[in-house]
């Protein structure tokens, strides 16, 4: 018996060291993987599974269209979160819309947390919360693949190592993790698989190479084929889209890296982003839309001749994008009539003026073709918020449609793609004072100066307040 006892012992106690041994072995090799760089670094928050269909997607339709209509960017402070009365009555009001609009999200910043905080490890925690909302208000899904985690620019990986500096968030992937980009964008798609448009990342964000002071085209479009290829691998059917560029413009007057003929008294296209445009254009593996951004004023802030009068650039610019990119359909993805201040703010204006003359801005954007547009939401949490789509879920009695709302909501019911513009008869007295755009059953009229006037359009005579927008049905 004793022998065999300590036998037994001996067993127990090589059993013992040898499982000493796999936990010591273990807990090491765990030590090394959360130190190493790109490892499991800081990954509290996280699952390897990112690309798990979350909740119940919508149902898309059969067929998806590359044209999707006139709606508006979720920012940081959206009405997926706040006052639960006012998140309620945000989301009922904008289900209630006559037509849905299109909402679109980017994966990383503006209400997004860092969804690869280490590679092969996902949070899309705060992302499926704006998904949720745009499902539950029944708005077409559309997804900006900007921004991207830190490992992929140089940053340190983990999930509480997230630098969310502008200069950080604004820097481009780096050439090597270009396909670690792409592969994140096909997780976003098989996650959600109800969101049939991706646009490819945002206004060129660290695409510009500083010493040709040009931007890097040849960059940018390596990045885009490459996501345009994985998107299409998940589902043929998804509709994919760029390049996204800022379609910046200088004094009519300057001559420097200006262009000779997109031009008009609003100012002169820069020719580097033209240029830029062109290159992605005749390099790309593919696009099923074409989306540019930008404003009204020049680089300068200047409104030429005028803030009415200056939104004919964007007329100007959709018709030079469409000479060159067919049939394939135009976005604005972001665009702006008036100019911020030190702090981007935009608030000098009063609602009406403001109403007014984003009116104008998106008559003209159709003018040039544009069958699609983003309105870039300013929410914020405070009582005053020039320019929002609706009060600040933040306040108990905030969810409810402002001017802006209204104005975007009408115009994209109204004007839906595929609209068919006719010309209309304006007293020759009224042109300059107005700006009008029609379709065979309805025309919007926008009264360009501060005071009252008496119109008279499409036969029709009517008063209209100053800077006054007026809907007629023919």
């Amino acid at each position: 018996m004793g022998r065999h006892e300590w036998k037994s012992g001996a067993q127990r106690w090589r059993l013992t060291a040898l499982l000493g041994v796999a936990v010591a072995a273990l807990a090491l090799i765990l030590t090394v993987i959360t130190t190493l760089p790109g490892g499991g670094t800081g990954t509290e928050g996280t699952t390897r599974d990112g690309d798990k269909v979350h909740g119940t997607p919508a149902v898309p339709p059969d067929e998806a269209k590359p044209a999707v209509g006139w709606g508006f960017t979720h920012t940081q402070y959206s009405a997926d979160e706040g006052e639960d009365a006012a998140t309620r009555r945000a989301g009922t009001m904008l289900a209630g819309l006559p037509s849905p609009l299109p909402q679109n999200q980017h994966i990383m910043g503006w209400g997004a947390s860092n969804p690869e905080p280490v590679k092969g490890r996902y949070d899309f925690e705060a992302m499926d919360k704006r998904m949720d909302f745009i499902r539950a208000t029944d708005g077409t899904p559309v997804v900006t693949l900007c921004c991207s985690p830190d490992w992929m620019k140089g940053g340190k990986p983990g999930s509480g190592n997230t630098d969310w500096s502008q200069q950080s968030l604004e820097t481009a992937p780096e050439r090597e993790h270009y396909k670690d980009f792409a592969k994140l964008a096909a997780t976003v798609a098989k996650r959600y698989p109800d969101v049939r448009h991706f646009i490819v990342w945002n206004e060129f964000k660290g695409f510009w190479n500083s010493e040709k002071s040009r931007w890097d085209y040849e960059g940018y479009t390596e990045l885009y084929n490459l996501v345009y290829k994985a998107l299409k691998k998940v589902n043929k059917d998804i509709m994919v889209g760029g390049p996204y560029l800022v379609m910046d413009s200088v004094d009519p007057r300057q001559t420097e890296e200006a262009s000779h003929e997109v031009k008009g008294a609003w100012g002169r296209m820069d020719q580097r982003v033209l240029d830029a445009f062109d290159y992605w254009n005749k390099n790309k593996a593919g696009a099923d839309f074409v989306v540019v951004d930008g404003s009204s004023y020049t680089v300068d802030d200047d409104m030429l001749p005028d803030e009415f009068k200056a939104t004919d650039k964007l007329t100007a610019v959709g018709k030079w994008v469409r000479a060159r990119t067919g049939d394939l359909p135009l976005w604005w993805a972001e665009y702006y009539v008036e100019p911020g201040d030190s702090d981007d703010a935009r608030d000098g204006w009063s609602e009406p003026h403001r109403v007014a003359v984003q009116a104008s801005g998106l008559m003209a954007m159709a003018r040039g073709g544009a069958s699609s547009g983003f309105y870039w939401n300013p929410q914020n949490k405070g009582e005053d918020c020039a320019g929002c789509l609706w009060r600040s879920t933040q306040l108990s009695d905030g969810g409810t449609e402002l001017p802006m709302l209204e104005m975007l909501s009408r115009f994209s019911d109204a004007f839906p793609p595929g609209t068919e513009y006719e010309k209309v008869s304006v007293a020759p007295d009224d042109v300059p004072n107005v700006r009008v755009l029609a379709d065979k059953k309805t025309v919007l009229v926008v009264n360009t100066l501060d005071r009252e006037i008496d119109a008279k359009v499409d036969g029709q005579r009517f008063t209209m307040k100053g800077y006054g927008v007026k809907w007629l049905q023919r």
